[in-house]
């Protein structure tokens, strides 16, 4: 009998604090961690008066928990927006990324929604956020382009289309200017084929393409390093005649044209009823 009234005294002596201190440490929690005890929408509210003072993480705690909390109703989807938002407005790779996720999550949730135009063109500015320099891989660029070309295509009557309008000639900027650096790099290193592949394929792809002139000359420039004269001349002529206040002009290397003036001066005559010119053949 006392054996067991010793056993029991020992369990208590364990037990008891044991207790005490669960229920102090649950306590603590609580107090601890009052943003539990928030509806969606007063969390939703404390969200967006720090989002205005752009307190961006500290917001996003409210934010998610109002999403948590009612994913479904108007506080939730505004709540999971926002979030979005201030990953966006922080700004940072990462925070890009995930901001980027979020927006693509927002819209997989609420594809029918009356923000679905800003989310795409949010989707777009996230990627267009962490582009590359024109020397590097341009596949972000590229999905960066795509997801504006999405907000005209899906939303054409939307007020964001202009701004995704304006969007996708810089993201095709950037793209054309990746191939001419491309090509750039092709003839520092003596390919030159190559140089022309991409410079002829750059004006056909990004005929916006402003700095032509830049591309006229090195397109001569790769056609001389292959000794076909009269591609380059031809080219070089373009220059000329497109640009001709541009400081490439006095770079042209009058051998060139001065070569490709003699070919065409002791060209043989052309076949045919008098007609001297490429139809009268």
């Amino acid at each position: 009998m006392t054996r067991n009234r010793f056993a029991i005294a020992l369990a208590l002596i364990v037990v008891v604090p044991f207790a005490i201190g669960c229920r102090s440490s649950g306590a603590k929690h609580e107090k601890a961690d009052p943003l539990m005890k928030l509806s969606a929408a007063e969390s939703l509210s404390h969200g967006k008066e720090l989002m205005a003072r752009e307190k961006w993480a500290s917001a996003r705690k409210y934010l998610m928990h109002a999403f948590e909390v009612e994913p479904n109703s108007a506080s939730g989807r505004e709540a999971l927006l926002l979030v979005a938002d201030s990953l966006y407005n922080q700004g940072g790779s990462q925070n890009l990324i995930q901001a980027e996720a979020k927006y693509r999550d927002f819209l997989n949730r609420f594809p029918t929604s009356e923000r679905a135009p800003y989310v795409q063109f949010h989707i777009g500015a996230s990627l267009a956020g962490r582009v590359e320099r024109p020397d590097r891989d341009q596949n972000v660029t590229r999905s960066a382009l795509a997801a504006f070309e999405e907000v005209v295509r899906l939303y054409p009557t939307s007020d964001m289309v202009d701004k995704a309008k304006e969007q996708i000639a810089a993201m095709r900027s950037k793209l054309g200017e990746h191939e001419y650096q491309v090509a750039r790099f092709y003839l520092r290193y003596g390919i030159p084929i190559a140089a022309v592949n991409r410079l002829t394929y750059l004006v056909a792809a990004y005929p916006e393409y402003t700095p032509k002139d830049k591309v006229y000359y090195y397109l001569g420039t790769g056609y001389d390093r292959m000794h076909k004269d009269k591609e380059a001349a031809e080219w070089f002529q373009k220059l000329r005649d497109e640009f001709p206040q541009s400081e490439f002009v006095s770079e042209i290397p009058s051998s060139v044209m001065a070569k490709a003036s003699e070919e065409k001066a002791t060209a043989p005559p052309a076949s045919g009823a008098g007609n001297s010119g490429p139809g009268g053949r």
